[in-house]
């Protein structure tokens, strides 16, 4: 039991090396490739993992669970780390480590494993989810024990064990994608005065070369969940997919920022999400509308504290399922539609309305038919600056 191991496999560059560096030290390799709508060819990469030195491939779609038990939560908890990032990579790491974990008990391995690196916040989402589902289990990250310290010597140690990979000395970029954003570093990269090429940018179009006429996409959202696109019904992966393609060639949802880990370091990441926006920044307006003041302040600071816990992978935690519950109770009336103009990069609200909408024309309007009191506006004042008078 303590030789067999559940690696969880990417086919990328990292976790194909790791295969065959276990397997070498005489571990049975299970390989479990999570379908969190990366895209790529899984059995392609089955083949690849087997070739590698794998003894059996599991592979899983969890894309609807993805949707719905993790990236909705996320987008009606508002969560943005630093203002810049949706948590796209962060999201998918506990659902894939519990699907990690449910595999290992179901192959009697004793033991997971990851791709990780030690100075990246994966290895911390990981190892955390395990720790809270399964205890038990012993831990792996061939990348903080081999010798390997560079890409470059992982591409040369493929080639040399006759594995075949898709990223070259001339290609360096790490990608990680889902259905809700794509993350990309390494390569020029590295330097943040460096401006990222465009062909850095796999979901979206040069925001100057994105069609010069307004596209305008309503989004209708029932309880805080996003359920239509003008006005057509869909699922949450395929409404996901719809929003990144339609935000996606309007250059829609390219961040660029120096972000702080979990592990003490700063690094630079470019990210993209152009439904993911969409839908954040529709989501936030619509609460703008339904949400009375002290509660949509209130939950601001929850929205960040979400996002921190996201990010340093405590997502099976007391405190997140505690957060969870105060989100739901506030969707509750988070229902109606929002319209957005998609135009050279920039997703912007132009209207919103819901059956539970707390704006009254009568009390704001400075056109006949102002309904708001004036006279008592000076008593208010008076009792509202009392505790500064001097």
């Amino acid at each position: 039991m303590d030789k067999k191991i559940v690696l969880a496999y990417s086919g990328g560059l990292d976790t194909s090396v790791a295969v065959r560096w276990l397997a070498d030290k005489g571990y049975e390799v299970i390989a479990y490739m999570a379908d969190v709508g990366q895209g790529g060819d899984f059995q392609k990469l089955k083949k690849r993992a087997s070739s590698a030195g794998t003894s059996k491939v599991v592979i899983e779609n969890l894309q609807k669970e993805f949707a719905e038990d993790f990236v909705f939560p996320s987008l009606k908890a508002g969560a943005v780390y630093e203002s810049k990032y949706l948590l796209a990579t962060a999201l998918s790491r506990p659902i894939i480590a519990k699907g990690l974990v449910e595999t290992a008990k179901k192959e009697k391995a004793g033991c997971i494993a990851h791709g990780c690196t030690g100075k990246g916040n994966d290895q911390v989402r990981f190892e955390v989810t395990s720790m809270a589902l399964a205890p038990d289990l012993k831990i792996m990250a061939p990348l903080r024990e081999w010798d390997m310290l560079s890409r470059e010597e992982e591409i040369e140690y493929a080639g040399e064990k006759g594995i075949d990979i898709d990223v070259t000395k001339k290609s360096p970029y790490s990608l990680d994608q889902n259905i809700w954003g794509i993350s990309i570093e390494c390569g020029v990269l590295e330097d943040p005065w460096n401006e990222p090429p465009q062909d850095a940018y796999k979901m979206t179009v040069d925001p100057k070369k994105a069609p010069n006429k307004a596209e305008y996409v309503e989004i209708g959202f029932e309880k805080g969940a996003p359920v239509k696109i003008n006005g057509k019904k869909y699922n949450p992966v395929d409404l996901i997919v719809t929003l990144n393609e339609i935000g996606g060639a309007h250059g829609i949802g390219r961040t660029d920022m120096v972000e702080n880990r979990l592990v003490g370091i700063k690094s630079r990441e470019i990210y993209e999400a152009p439904g993911g926006w969409i839908l954040h920044k529709a989501h936030k307006d619509l609460e703008a509308l339904v949400l009375d003041r002290e509660l949509l302040h209130f939950k601001e600071s929850i929205s960040l504290k979400y996002a921190e816990l996201v990010y340093y992978g405590l997502w099976f935690t007391p405190l997140k399922k505690a957060l969870d519950a105060f989100v739901s109770d506030t969707q509750k009336k988070v229902t109606g539609s929002v319209k957005m103009k998609l135009l050279k990069g920039a997703a912007s609200v132009v209207g919103r309305k819901s059956p539970n909408s707390l704006y009254k024309k009568e009390m704001a309007t400075y056109e006949p038919g102002d309904k708001f009191d004036r006279s008592v506006a000076e008593g208010f004042i008076k009792v509202w600056g009392m505790p500064y008078k001097r």
